[in-house]
């Protein structure tokens, strides 16, 4: 699962993952924001964040290693690639979010 991992990050590309962050901006791009369910908590900042923790974190959302619920129904939705590619743009210094 390494091996694949590391091959996916080779292939994320910023400016496509730039394309698909209209499902994470509802949340992660509002400074401050708490989630109300299922428990209230601090919304975690994405920008910045190293791509390679963001494309683990997706995999465990989407095998449901994590289990947050909307998290789990976002990255269910996510190919490979799609992950790479938003782990690229918000991993990148230059990233447009209210969330870094």
């Amino acid at each position: 699962m390494l091996v694949a991992s590391a091959a996916v990050l080779a292939d994320g590309d910023a400016a496509a993952g730039k394309h698909k962050t209209a499902m994470c901006q509802g949340c992660h791009g509002i400074p401050g924001y708490k989630t109300a369910f299922p428990a209230v908590y601090n919304v975690p900042k994405l920008g910045r964040q190293h791509a390679g923790y963001l494309v683990k974190a997706l995999q465990a959302y989407k095998s449901g290693e994590r289990s947050h619920p909307t998290m789990r129904a976002i990255a269910a939705g996510l190919s490979d690639k799609d992950m790479a590619d938003l782990a690229a743009y918000y991993a990148a210094e230059d990233a447009e979010t209210a969330g870094k």
